[in-house]
């Protein structure tokens, strides 16, 4: 899985305020280089690989002149530590990341059919609860820029059972749409298939604003495994799993795990992604504690990868 992983292409946005957009497209020609070019609202600078790397408007931040979001090109993995060094640099010009802010994660839909986006459909609808928690989503963002996956969808999906993609956007919208269009309000869900129909790529919009490039990375790798998990998974459930707040850093490190997050190359990505959460990130809690009040029987250790992520997020 990791291999898929590592071979998606993804694109993000990072919305930003406390710099106008002149100043932060600035930051990211320090970091590509080029030249600047400029289309009324729009700020463009190509970097060395001919990307255009763009700062747009966006009238949903706190700040409409001293703010921008970043809009990346098409990436690939190896180019997140670019990704990187392009957040820091406007973070150190003074850019920042407040409440009106989102990250919105787009990976390429031309690998997906669509027995792949009913598998991320599914398989977002069980863990989403324990995402959201995990992510920290406020309740403001998912009742208005990141709803939960409808309902009503989940339905269509699972009693039509879809072979097309045009029966599948006729689940999505609950009609047959053949001309959907980039604004439709259907595109405020956790995982936005409105843009799969528009653009060919799916959206995942539940990161809050940030501009720490280890959280930002963790977002990236976090969107990958979930789209590598949907494409090499035969089928998934969408039966919701049960949100135990006690348990949650060490049932969500599980989820994580599960997807292939392992070994230390994802010791960060597992600590942003669990540092929200409750609970011990190496032990089921109820189990922990038993065995801690059980003097005669002295506790195990935990596996070393255990050991490590708890000392990580200690």
């Amino acid at each position: 899985m990791m291999t898929v992983m590592k071979t998606l292409r993804f694109g993000i946005e990072i919305e930003t305020v406390g710099l106008d957009r002149t100043r932060l497209i600035g930051a990211i020609r320090n970091v590509v280089g080029g030249a600047i070019s400029a289309n009324h609202d729009s700020y463009s600078v190509t970097d060395a690989r001919g990307r255009a790397w763009r700062v747009v408007h966006d009238g949903s931040l706190s700040d409409s002149l001293n703010s921008g979001e970043i809009v990346s090109p098409i990436l690939g993995y190896d180019d997140i530590e670019l990704l990187q060094n392009i957040v820091r640099a406007v973070r150190e010009a003074g850019a920042k990341a407040d409440q009106s802010c989102g990250v919105h994660c787009h990976i390429d839909g031309g690998r997906f059919d669509v027995k792949n986006v009913v598998n991320l459909i599914k398989l977002m609808h069980k863990q989403e609860r324990l995402i959201e928690h995990a992510l920290g989503v406020s309740e403001q963002r998912l009742a208005r820029y990141c709803k939960p996956i409808d309902a009503g969808f989940l339905r269509r999906i699972e009693a039509r059972r879809p072979r097309t993609m045009q029966e599948l956007s006729e689940a999505w919208y609950g009609r047959p749409n053949v001309t959907p269009t980039r604004y439709c309000s259907s595109r405020y869900r956790a995982v936005n298939l409105n843009s799969l129909f528009f653009r060919g790529s799916i959206e995942l919009r539940l990161f809050n604003g940030s501009l720490h490039a280890g959280e930002i990375k963790a977002y990236v790798q976090l969107s990958l495994a979930l789209a590598a998990r949907a494409l090499t998974s035969k089928a998934a459930s969408s039966k919701r799993r049960e949100f135990n707040p006690a348990t949650a850093k060490y049932d969500f490190r599980v989820v994580l795990l599960n997807l292939g997050l392992i070994g230390d190359e994802f010791k960060t990505a597992r600590l942003h992604l669990t540092k929200k959460l409750a609970g011990s990130a190496a032990w089921k809690g109820e189990r922990r504690d038993r065995r801690e009040r059980t003097a005669t029987t002295p506790a195990s250790p935990a596996p070393s990868e255990d050991v490590d992520d708890a000392r990580a997020a200690a």
